[in-house]
């Protein structure tokens, strides 16, 4: 890989390699490990071997950077120093990184009168022109609608492959997402046959394709495609500000929301919530219950100190 040029290059590159053979690679890593790599070059040049100090002044929270800057900077090299020590070839540990810090961060409250704007909005593309244009007309409603409506990461709607998507019983298979763990989600029925519909007019566009949403030379959206088109028809009838990845907090709190009257069988709701957004552990979805009072003050007087034993405190992970 060219974008490597230290005595590492031949090792990250069959790292890059064996991560994306195993639908494990992350493209947002390349950066961080091109740069990772320059660093070793010209910090250690006469170095044969990684060495703690290497990894270790790379990984240290710079100065003006949030921890969780730091943490996600550092993931990569992170996830290259395991991968070498599991083969036996460093013994190098991993890095000291800044812990994890709690985020004041509320997301967007979206009002139904929002949302109708937004969609109809996506609706209004203009069609007609080259391909490029009607393959935006068709994909910009549903991609979004699928993310309002399955709480998936935009990251998981980008990277979705057509052998992931199940129509038939409508559900999908999610292969790549923040982490290495696989996991399902069930589609509504409603967004089961849009998904069909639009399976159909896409491949018409981009027959073979293996993206279920393509980009140019069958390859997938990129993050600046999706930032783009959401602030475009976002701005354009809503005054709030709001990012893609708010429609999937607006997921989990609408989902929690209905769970106010009835009852406390909350142990299957949260687990399945919890499965279907793709955490690793129920920790992370339990920061949702700040997002609804009244969900979370009906829980705590009813379990009274046992609450925090049943869901305990989350960590931002």
């Amino acid at each position: 890989m060219a974008e490597f040029f230290s005595f590492l290059a031949p090792l990250i590159a069959d790292f890059v390699y064996y991560r994306q053979a195993s639908g494990r690679w992350n493209d947002s890593h390349r950066g961080n490990l091109a740069r990772f790599d320059r660093h070793c070059a010209a910090r250690f040049p006469g170095a044969a071997s990684l060495s703690q100090d290497m990894v270790d002044t790379w990984c240290r929270q710079r100065v003006g950077e949030t921890g969780a800057s730091c943490r996600t900077r550092a993931a990569a090299v992170v996830a290259f120093v395991r991968y070498m020590r599991e083969r036996s070839l460093t013994d190098v540990a991993d890095p000291a990184l800044p812990p994890w810090e709690r985020s004041a961060y509320v997301p967007h409250p979206f009002t139904e009168a929002e949302l109708g704007r937004f969609f109809a909005a996506c609706d209004a593309l203009p069609g007609g022109g080259n391909d490029e244009r009607r393959s935006r007309r068709i994909t910009v409603p549903v991609f979004f609608r699928l993310l309002y409506s399955s709480g998936i990461r935009t990251t998981e709607a980008r990277l979705l492959r057509t052998r992931d998507v199940n129509l038939e019983e409508g559900t999908l298979d999610i292969r790549r997402s923040k982490g290495p763990d696989q996991h399902h989600v069930a589609l509504h029925p409603s967004m089961a046959g849009l998904m069909g519909r639009y399976d159909q007019a896409i491949s018409a566009l981009r027959p073979g394709r293996s993206y279920f949403f393509p980009a140019r030379r069958d390859s997938f959206h990129t993050a600046a495609w999706v930032q783009a088109n959401f602030r475009e028809l976002w701005d354009g009838v809503n005054a709030a500000h709001a990012t893609p990845y708010e429609l999937r907090h607006h997921y989990a709190v609408a989902n929690i929301n209905q769970w106010t009257g009835q009852g406390l069988d909350f142990g299957a709701r949260l687990l399945y919530l919890s499965k279907s957004m793709g955490h690793t552990a129920l920790e992370s979805t339990r920061r949702y219950y700040s997002l609804v009072p009244a969900l979370g003050g009906i829980m705590e007087d009813l379990a009274g100190p046992g609450f925090d034993e049943i869901v305990p405190e989350p960590c931002d992970a």
